[in-house]
């Protein structure tokens, strides 16, 4: 997720007004809306793109919310995209229905703009709250000769450093170890007198 560009929330929804009404208001709340009409073009995008959220009607024909849903959370490169469902199926057993499909919030039909944006904008919070607590764990395969750091989500080799920074809430401040001062400079006069000053 790049925090740097506006939230990409991809929607779900075999409505055509529904649809426009959804991209006018992320638009103006500075989101970018990918719209499809069905669960099956919405799998055919995330063969191509990731979006930060997914708003996902859950009555659609051949295919219905619940359905997409579980399939989402099933696939590789959706299952920890948050799903806020959009329904007018609100009885105890809908909504129970949804969580357990994997949605981790619902906004009522006809949805309140103001209510649809602060549900969103929650949950991309909440998305990235957790990424940034994410700790380093397992296997780590790094280089023998380098250090460089193989990330496993891209299958790149890459520095040490940037892969910790990526990874963690770590930053680096590079310096000089002892050991490799004394074989850097250790025939250096003025590495030799400093040590002498450092000895006392």
């Amino acid at each position: 997720m790049n925090y740097s560009e506006k939230p990409l929330i991809l929607v779900v929804d075999d409505d055509p007004m529904s649809l426009n009404m959804i991209k006018k208001i992320l638009t103006e709340s500075n989101y970018d809306p990918v719209l499809v009409r069905d669960g099956a073009l919405a799998f055919k995008y995330l063969e191509k793109g990731k979006p930060d959220l997914i708003l996902l009607d859950i009555v659609m024909p051949v295919m219905d919310g619940l359905e997409v849903c579980k399939k989402l959370k099933e696939h590789n490169l959706a299952k920890n995209i948050p799903v806020i469902f959009l329904t007018g199926k609100t009885s105890m057993k809908d909504l129970i229905e949804g969580f357990q499909a994997g949605a981790v919030d619902y906004v009522k039909k006809p949805f309140n703009p103001a209510e649809l944006i602060v549900r969103i904008k929650t949950h991309i919070e909440l998305r990235r709250a957790r990424e940034e607590i994410k700790t380093l764990h397992g296997l780590i395969p790094i280089c023998s000769q380098c250090n460089k750091i193989r990330n496993d989500d891209e299958g790149l080799w890459e520095r040490f450093e940037g892969y910790i920074e990526k990874h963690s809430e770590a930053f680096f401040s590079h310096g000089i170890c002892p050991t490799c001062a004394h074989k850097l400079y250790g025939n250096e006069e003025w590495f030799k007198t400093k040590l002498k000053k450092e000895d006392g």
